[in-house]
């Protein structure tokens, strides 16, 4: 004899899917009680900063003599320190990416390391290696008579070193997720590898390096810790934004916030640049 197995009738399978979907849209107040908190630690720190700003004095504390002259060379000096990335990390991004040799995973881990390392070590690093004492520097100016610590081309040096590896980190993603078929046909049909690379492989990864360009341009902009460890703290020579900002904190902490305010208004404008690919990523 074969016993019938209960059945819930349609109404009641209904009811029980609606209590269960409300009790899923319920919100979990232990977790949106410390998001909320972890929101406003990141929020109200830049409300204050806005808050307490001088706006009625902003268009004539930005027009000071050295404000524009710290402000120029820091768009002077991240622009060329990003070009050098590009120029340097693209091929590097490629070699991590798509060659395979002996200890790659370490190299890839010595291309993050100025990622968590402190700049102020990283400067001290530049130093013991391109300063005139330095495994390279003295070589350097003793050969060719380059000098780069406290030169504004020792600025750019430090913000490149410190920069760097967001590029490569962007591109080296970009080339993975590239569809390598594109670059395969185009060899099969005669192409040099770097006709590959130029005409198919750099089309196609453009955004990766665009991406990367950007978040490099901004990182380079607001370093401060190498730079002044190995380049310094001269006006018009090594003074940047960040350098000015940590100055006039001391003397004039208005002109302090305003220098801040033109950072902050970099990068909003870096991560709005940025929304398709990062903020708004699902």
């Amino acid at each position: 004899m074969v016993t019938p197995q209960r059945t819930d009738p349609p109404d009641g399978a209904a009811r029980r899917s609606a209590s269960a979907r409300q009790r899923s849209g319920r919100l979990p107040w232990m977790l949106v009680v410390p998001a909320l908190l972890g929101l406003a630690f990141l929020v109200l720190p830049l409300a204050g900063l806005l808050i307490r700003a001088p706006w009625s004095t902003l268009p004539q504390r930005l027009a000071q003599p050295h404000v524009l002259e710290a402000l120029r060379l820091s768009l002077v000096c991240a622009t060329i320190a990003t070009a050098l990335c590009l120029l340097l990390g693209v091929p590097l991004a490629w070699l991590l990416a798509r060659v395979d040799f002996p200890g790659r995973r370490v190299v890839r881990a010595l291309v993050t390391v100025p990622l968590v390392l402190p700049p102020v070590v990283g400067g001290v690093a530049l130093l013991l290696v391109l300063g005139r004492r330095g495994l390279l520097g003295q070589w350097l100016e003793s050969t060719f008579g380059i000098t780069l610590p406290f030169t504004t081309a020792g600025v750019v040096v430090a913000e490149a070193f410190v920069a760097m590896p967001f590029l490569v980190i962007s591109v080296e993603g970009a080339l993975r997720g590239a569809d390598q078929r594109f670059e395969e046909a185009a060899a099969t049909l005669g192409a040099s590898r770097w006709v590959v690379f130029r005409r198919v492989t750099l089309p196609l990864i453009m955004p990766g390096v665009v991406a990367g360009a950007v978040l490099c341009w901004a990182r380079a902009l607001g370093e401060f810790g190498a730079t002044i460890t190995f380049a310094g703290n001269f006006p018009g020579t090594t003074r940047t934004m960040p350098l000015a900002v940590y100055l006039a904190l001391e003397t004039d902490p208005e002109a302090a916030i305003v220098l801040s305010l033109v950072l902050l208004a970099v990068s909003v404008i870096i991560l709005a640049s940025l929304r398709d690919r990062w903020v708004n990523s699902p």
